[in-house]
C-alpha cells in the first residue's frame, strides 16, 4: 500500500506531497489537467475532498500535536 498523501490547507493555494516511507514533505506544482486538477478546483471552490484518510486536522504548531493538544 502506498503511503503518499497530497494535501492542501483551507485558505492556502499550495499543495504538498507527503511521503511517509521517505519521511519527506515536498511542494507540488498545481496540476494543469487530470483528476487532481478537478479535485484542486473543487477545493478552491470550498469543497473538502478526502479519500483514504481517516484523520486530518490542522493545528497551529507541531509542538501542540506532540504535547497531545488539539484545538477542535
Amino acid at each position: 500500500m502506498a503511503k503518499v498523501v497530497v494535501i492542501g490547507i483551507a485558505g492556502e493555494t499550495d499543495l504538498w506531497v507527503v511521503d511517509f516511507d521517505a519521511g519527506t514533505v515536498k511542494p507540488l506544482s498545481a496540476p494543469k489537467s487530470g483528476s487532481l486538477k478537478v479535485v484542486t478546483d473543487l477545493g478552491a471552490a470550498g469543497t473538502t475532498v478526502t479519500k483514504g484518510v481517516n484523520v486530518a486536522v490542522v493545528v497551529k504548531s507541531a509542538d501542540e500535536v506532540f504535547s497531545g493538544h488539539y484545538d477542535g
